[in-house]
């Protein structure tokens, strides 16, 4: 089966992009989200600029 990078639809906080890269590889979203903080507070605020880059680029999953 292919797998393709959505937002998240059920599993969001701000614009599902955690939650989204959660569902694509397998892992809890909340994670990903700490690894997000992390990178934001170790980075002067780069994780923040790469979440919005993301929320832009990954695409809403599509309706059926």
């Amino acid at each position: 089966m292919d797998r393709r990078l959505y937002l998240s639809e059920t599993d969001k906080k701000i614009g599902g992009v955690c939650g989204g890269l959660g569902e694509y590889f397998r892992v809890d979203p909340t994670l990903i989200r700490l690894l997000v903080v992390i990178l934001t507070l170790a980075s002067a605020g780069t994780g923040i600029v790469a979440y919005l880059i993301a929320w832009a680029i990954i695409p809403k999953p599509p309706r059926f």
